[in-house]
Parts: C-alpha cells; sequence; structure tokens
C-alpha cells in the first residue's frame, strides 16, 4: 500500500549507516523476500552481507537505470515537487522534521491515483452535507479539505 516504513537524513552516507537503518526498518516486522538498491558505493559488501543476514534477497539495478527501482523514485520524486522545491531547509534537524511532517501527509492526506484515489493509511469519506473547511498540512502548501460536521 505504498507505506514508508522508515526514513532518516544524514550529511555523509556510509554503508554503516545504512546497515543501522535497515536495522531500524525491520526489526520488527519479518524481513523481506528482496531488497532492491542501486550501485551507489555506500551499498557495498557490508550492506550485501548484512540484507543476506537479514533473510533478503539483496538486488542491484542496472546501470543508469532508475525506472527499476520506480516506487522509491516516484516518491521522493513527490515529495520534491510536494515539499522541497517550495521550502529552504536550513539543516538536518530541518529536514527531519519537514520530512517526518511529509510522510504523515503522505500516509494520511495525500491521494493516490494507483490507489483509486485512497491514502495509504485509508480514511472516511464525509457522508454528511454541509459546509466544506480546509485544514493546513505542510505549513499551508496543501490542505485536507473535509465537510464540517
Amino acid at each position: 500500500r505504498r507505506r514508508i516504513l522508515h526514513f532518516n537524513v544524514t550529511h555523509h552516507p556510509t554503508s554503516n549507516w545504512v546497515i543501522q537503518q535497515l536495522r531500524e526498518a525491520f526489526a520488527f516486522e519479518p524481513s523481506h523476500k528482496h531488497l532492491i538498491f542501486d550501485r551507489d558505493q555506500k551499498f557495498g559488501h557490508e550492506v550485501t552481507a548484512a540484507v543476506k543476514a537479514m533473510g533478503s534477497r539483496p538486488t542491484r539495478t542496472s546501470f543508469q537505470s532508475p525506472r527499476q527501482i520506480g516506487i522509491a523514485e516516484r516518491w521522493v520524486e513527490s515529495c520534491r515537487q510536494d515539499l522541497l522545491d517550495h521550502v529552504l531547509v536550513l539543516n538536518e534537524r530541518h529536514l527531519k522534521r519537514l520530512l517526518s511532517d511529509y510522510v504523515r501527509y503522505y500516509h494520511e492526506d495525500r491521494t493516490h491515483l494507483g490507489l483509486s484515489k485512497e491514502t495509504p493509511k485509508g480514511r472516511a469519506r464525509a457522508t454528511s452535507r454541509g459546509r466544506v473547511t480546509g485544514r493546513p498540512r505542510l505549513g499551508g502548501l496543501h490542505h485536507r479539505y473535509d465537510r464540517a460536521a
């Protein structure tokens, strides 16, 4: 259902940082069958060994083929268009807060064409008639519209 399981940011990602993020992302859930990553240097032999130890099969994309990891690329593009193109990020802490708000917006408010205009968490549709109210999201960049009770 296109849920974001885990995210984090750092100025200089390393293979050890990636391994720690994998541990945090899949700490309580059963490991997935496949884990796809591109050919970036931070996904070295240590990451491949850690993924295998988690019970998943690491799969690398072909050279210069961003479409092979389409869901991740679409999320990055959506985040860029919906949020990051409209704000000035001050520092790493500010970026984490912005992305945390965006993930909440992505799960609860942003509709997805692939989900029949639903959200990944699902949301109740208003059945009553009445005035439409808008609630600001992402600092007013976007809004969620509902019927007033």
